[in-house]
Formats: structure tokens, C-alpha cells, sequence
């Protein structure tokens, strides 16, 4: 069963909604208990990347999420904040980050943007996938995803990096490294995009 991880960030409705809508096995999970029992993990995020690490340690899934992603090699999904979280570190603030993905998030470097209104990165854009993953089959061209962020996933190792998006320079916006995925988009947004790989996701 697919269990999206609750712990106050991020609309863990809108996930479990679509999900029921493509008949998927779906749970919230708002207790250790509900984390050991997942076949899958989704890991949503908004906001600053401290706040989220804290309310995530804080909720007492934490060190069960752990044990299933790196011990039992659960395939998880972070979205947006969530992927950023996958990361070592990140910029925006001082926490450590859970380190499945090597590499630090980065603020875009606002002289290269052309945008009047430079930062948050916000808006409809193309991701185009740069390798072969299940994650992006059927959206290998012309898929569209929503994007709200001002940080972006610096992959210590590029292979790691499974698709870009462009703004002001070309960025990692989804991650792979072994079970562990991320996007840095909303597909909860992205309409039958979002659908698509949320659907890729489930059959992985």
C-alpha cells in the first residue's frame, strides 16, 4: 500500500484523492505504526526546509521512515520541500537532511533569471526526463508540470539526476538514487501529467 506520510506539510488529500481516482491502495500515515506497514512511501513538503525537518523528526515517524527506506529499501516519493529533505543539506537553513540522495540544495542565483520577478520559481514549466526512468514513462516529451519554489536539488553525482527543467539555467528537478525518488513539482497540481508519474510511481 501506498502511505503518504502526514506529519503536517503538504496536502496529503490531494495525493490520496488522485490515488483512489486511478483505484490505487492508498493510506495517510499519521503514526510509526501506519509507516511500518507501507509498501510505498510518499513524503510531501512545503515551505522552509528547517520547519520541515523539525515537524518531520517532531512527528514520530521519523526514524521509521528511515528504517524502511534505507534497512528495507521501501521505494519513496518526496514532492517539492519533500524531495529537498532527501538531500544532505541545504542552504535555506542549518538542519541536516536525511542524506538519501547525495548532494546540498541550492538557491537559483537570481542575476541569471530574466524574470522581472525573480524568485520563487513559480508557474507551469517543461521537465524533460535526461535518462530512462519508470518514473517518466509516457512523459518523455511534451509533459508540463506546476512548479512553487525558490531552492533546487544540486546532485552530488549528475547520473543521479533523472530530469531537468530550465530556469535561468538547466536544474535537476527529479532525483533517483537507488529507491529513493524525488520531483521538485507538484503533480497534486499537474493534472494528467501529475497523474501519469503518480500512477509510474505506484507501479515501480
Amino acid at each position: 500500500m501506498i502511505t503518504i506520510i502526514d506529519y503536517g506539510l503538504g496536502n496529503v488529500l490531494a495525493f490520496a484523492n488522485m490515488y483512489r481516482r486511478m483505484d490505487v491502495q492508498v493510506g495517510i500515515g499519521r503514526t510509526p505504526e501506519d509507516i511500518a506497514r507501507a509498501t510505498k512511501l510518499i513524503l510531501p513538503g512545503v515551505g522552509a526546509f528547517d520547519y520541515a525537518m523539525d515537524s518531520f523528526r517532531q512527528s514520530g515517524m521519523h526514524d521509521v521512515a528511515v528504517e524502511r527506506v534505507v534497512r528495507d529499501g521501501v521505494p519513496v516519493l518526496g514532492i517539492c520541500v519533500g524531495m529537498q529533505m532527501m538531500a544532505q543539506g541545504s542552504d535555506e537553513g542549518e538542519r541536516e537532511g536525511l542524506g538519501w540522495v547525495p548532494g546540498r540544495v541550492r538557491k537559483f542565483d537570481v542575476d541569471k533569471l530574466a524574470q522581472r520577478t525573480h524568485l520563487p520559481h513559480m508557474g507551469w514549466n517543461d521537465v524533460t526526463p535526461s535518462r530512462p526512468s519508470t518514473l517518466f514513462q509516457g512523459l518523455e516529451s511534451e509533459a508540463r508540470f506546476y512548479f512553487l519554489h525558490s531552492y533546487y536539488f544540486d546532485c552530488q553525482d549528475e547520473a543521479d539526476a533523472i530530469a531537468t527543467a530550465e530556469y535561468g539555467a538547466r536544474f535537476a528537478c527529479s532525483v533517483n538514487h537507488a529507491n529513493v525518488y524525488g520531483v521538485q513539482f507538484h503533480p497534486e497540481k499537474s493534472h494528467d501529467f501529475g497523474a501519469r508519474l503518480l500512477k509510474n510511481f505506484a507501479d515501480i
